[in-house]
């Protein structure tokens, strides 16, 4: 079943631990998101911590919409813009599960629980790139359905420096696809 269109109108924490479960496609390819994180305009480590700009432009549009940037000027990251503006869900890890060849592919035949544990490998595998920025998430090339219930654990942020105390990570219980273990 797709998610509600009102799915996002939630606040990103809400958001971010209700994705893990759930099934996320672009023109076909992805899985079920393992592995998120939570940002909004009070957390330092957010891109809209500072308020609107070209780049970020997109976390202050409206909410069930993609916002993509580049990191480190290397790898596309994914995001889902939430209720209040200057938040959005990171999708940090899927288990990949349709489309295996095509991931494959891109991602130059690296083990299968690699294909899309973290964020920039998600999106190489995905195909997804800047040209998603803004789109909305009920269309097409977005399919994402509603999951199961799951376990979910929580911890802190990957790959940060400032507002790394916040507990705004949340992972399904178990997984071996995420991008990197929580807890000990």
């Amino acid at each position: 079943m797709p998610l509600p269109s009102d799915f996002f109108a939630q606040d990103v924490e809400t958001v971010a631990r209700a994705l893990i479960g759930c099934t996320l496609l672009v023109d076909g390819i992805g899985g079920v998101i393992v592995e998120t994180e939570a940002y909004d305009h009070t957390d330092p480590a957010s891109h809209s911590y500072r308020g609107e700009t070209p780049r970020n432009r997109s976390m202050f549009g409206p909410a069930g919409h993609a916002y993509v940037y580049r990191s480190y000027g290397i790898h596309w990251c994914l995001n889902f813009v939430c209720g209040e503006p200057g938040s959005a869900v990171l999708i940090r890890a899927i288990e990949p599960q349709a489309g295996l060849e095509f991931m494959r592919e891109r991602r130059g035949g690296i083990a299968d629980r690699l294909l899309c544990a973290g964020p920039g490998r998600l999106c190489q595998a995905l195909g997804v790139t800047i040209a998603h920025d803004g789109l909305p998430l009920d269309r097409p090339p977005f399919v994402l359905t509603a999951g199961t219930s799951a376990e979910i654990v929580t911890g802190r942020r990957i790959g940060i420096s400032t507002g790394v105390d916040l507990v705004r990570r949340y992972a399904l219980a178990g997984s071996p696809y995420l991008s990197r273990k929580i807890g000990p």
